[in-house]
């Protein structure tokens, strides 16, 4: 993982990442798909399934797909300056970059051959739109549990582009698994967060900021219920993370920390990152991913 010192002058997307989850023998599980190395946006990392907002996740009539209005999903998010259709269009996303990206169909009553017909029409014509014309379907934003919120630093990043990501953790549907695409997706996998930061620690997979501090947060919760019941308790909170040289080393901190603007916490464990042997690590090394504040 590279650390990107130049400024970016691009032009912050809109984009929403899918943070999907199941319980299993060990506890809460996270599915984590190997970007492609040629990526543009964090090639060779593992992430949450996800991407930008695109016009045709605005459409009346692909929103009107929703299992939910516009203004409940408005305000399920506690962004103000969001207007609804805006709002709705960041759930469209979601869904649709769950599906595209995993083949796991977040609508009503779907199971695994409702999936594999609706993959089967996407594929045939390329239209989200299309696809959920020729079903029809009811997306299910309600299962969406709007998360926390990033934007990407103009300085100091792991990437050029910048996107303002609304996460959302969601079950995985029963009767319905998720495969990497083996295009935009090279690998897929389950995983404990605790062991998904353990094989990063040990250099076996990449990760990026949102998912390191992520991970480490859902390491707190012992089951899918509990995070999402942790979730509802208050908006999701924003991250705008601040770069800064520490010691000839350079850094990215967090709400909370005593070197960033915003001093209320927004996320538990580590409020600073530090960019060491290629990789972001907490000054207290591993465990301190998992230390509760003081």
């Amino acid at each position: 993982m590279e650390f990107n010192e130049e400024t970016s002058d691009s032009p912050v997307r809109a984009a929403a990442s899918v943070v999907m989850l199941k319980d299993g023998p060990a506890g809460l599980e996270v599915f984590l798909i190997r970007r492609h190395g040629l990526s543009d946006v964090l090639g060779g990392a593992y992430v949450f399934p996800g991407g930008k907002v695109d016009p045709d996740d605005q459409r009346a009539d692909v929103q009107a797909c929703l299992d939910a209005p516009a203004s409940s999903l408005r305000a399920a998010l506690a962004e103000p300056e969001l207007d609804a259709a805006s709002a709705a269009a960041l759930y469209v996303a979601a869904l649709r970059e769950a599906f595209e990206e995993t083949g796991v169909l977040y609508a009503r009553g779907a199971r695994e051959r409702e999936a594999t017909l609706a993959a089967q029409l996407l594929r045939e014509h390329r239209d989200f739109a299309l696809m959920l014309a020729r079903m029809p379907l009811r997306l299910e934003a309600s299962r969406l549990q709007p998360w926390s919120r990033w934007i990407t630093p103009r300085v100091g990043a792991v990437q050029r582009k910048r996107f303002d990501t609304r996460f959302f953790l969601a079950p995985v549907p029963e009767g319905q698994l998720p495969r990497h695409d083996n295009h935009e997706a090279t690998e897929s996998v389950w995983l404990t967060p605790r062991a998904a930061l353990q094989q990063y620690w040990e250099g076996r997979i990449e990760l990026a900021p949102p998912q390191i501090l992520g991970l480490a947060h859902l390491a707190r919760h012992p089951s899918v219920a509990a995070a999402i019941a942790q979730a509802r308790l208050r908006p999701p909170p924003l991250v705008e993370p601040e770069p800064f040289d520490d010691n000839g080393a350079r850094a990215v901190c967090y709400p909370g920390d005593m070197r960033h603007p915003v001093r209320e916490r927004a996320l538990p464990g580590p409020t600073r990152l530090h960019y060491r042997n290629r990789r972001f690590e907490p000054a207290g090394g591993f465990e301190a991913l998992f230390a509760d504040a003081a």
